[in-house]
């Protein structure tokens, strides 16, 4: 046999070869690299407005749940719950008696030494109090809050991916001030062709690929998948009323979940790398 026909035969055996993983891979897995890593992140803002006293926090930096993250001025709330709580003692003094009283115009009407009347305003000046000692706790119980709100605390251990606030600043409310991402877990939403779905099952095996990481394959399961394509909750969606129909393969965003993620894969994995995934049939 002559070189050029073991070339031949060479490239003919590697071509079936490459055509028989294809094959494989085909009957075997659905993939596709339309994925990216998912975490669960959130801008935090200010629940009360004010100046900005303090900030804890860098960008990038790690925190634990429960950490300040940032101080807001608090002592116009801390004066506020200081003067309701007052008032909240003065009133509960007055209620203590309104209550006695009542109980003591009570026991006389049933001894038949006051009239209907007197207890009747006895009975409601017991309310009357009452009723604004449950107002003035709820007032209490707001100002607590407002007080607590002051601090902008992490909501779970994650890192700081973002940071726009400043010492000095006034925060108004709703205003984004951390962008915030949690170190608890990470997913991965895939997005398959509708072709492709019937071929899918919740449990199925998974094996991701982040573009990231070359050569490291993590494992998953397909936990659940969008009641919706992609395009139905687009700011423009298509309307195939038109008269201008073109059929488009659509794609339906799959959730993968991690097996068994350790804490330095999941502080490694960033929010929003392109991943490729393996779904086993």
């Amino acid at each position: 046999m002559d070189k050029k026909k073991k070339i031949i035969i060479a490239v003919g055996f590697l071509a079936a070869l490459i055509a028989v993983y294809f094959i494989y891979q085909n009957l075997l897995f659905i993939s596709t690299d339309n994925a990216q890593v998912q975490a669960r992140t959130v801008m935090l803002s200010a629940k009360v407005p004010g100046y900005v006293t303090k900030v804890n926090v860098e960008e990038n930096q790690k925190v634990k749940a429960g950490d300040v993250l940032v101080e807001i001025e608090s002592r116009d709330y801390d004066n506020n719950l200081k003067q309701i709580s007052n008032e909240m003692q003065g009133l509960t003094a007055r209620m203590s008696d309104s209550e006695k009283n009542y109980h003591r115009i009570q026991n006389l009407f049933k001894q038949g030494a006051v009239s209907q009347q007197q207890l009747d305003t006895a009975q409601a000046a017991y309310n009357e109090v009452s009723h604004k000692h449950e107002a003035l706790e709820a007032q209490v119980s707001q100002a607590q809050l407002n007080l607590e709100y002051a601090k902008v605390k992490a909501p779970s251990d994650g890192i700081i991916a973002r940071k726009a606030v400043e010492q000095g600043m006034l925060a108004p409310v709703g205003a984004p001030l951390i962008g915030f991402v949690s170190s608890e877990e990470r997913w991965i939403v895939a997005n398959f062709k509708e072709t492709e779905m019937r071929d899918i099952k919740i449990g199925n095996k998974v094996e991701i690929l982040i573009d990231a990481y070359p050569g490291k394959t993590f494992s998953g399961h397909v936990a659940s998948w969008s009641a919706a394509t992609g395009a139905t909750f687009t700011l423009l969606p298509p309307d195939n009323a038109t008269g201008n129909f073109t059929k488009v393969v659509q794609r339906v965003p799959v959730k993968i979940v991690f097996d068994s993620l350790k804490a330095q894969d999941i502080d490694s994995l960033q929010a929003g790398l392109s991943a490729e995934v393996k779904v086993r049939k």
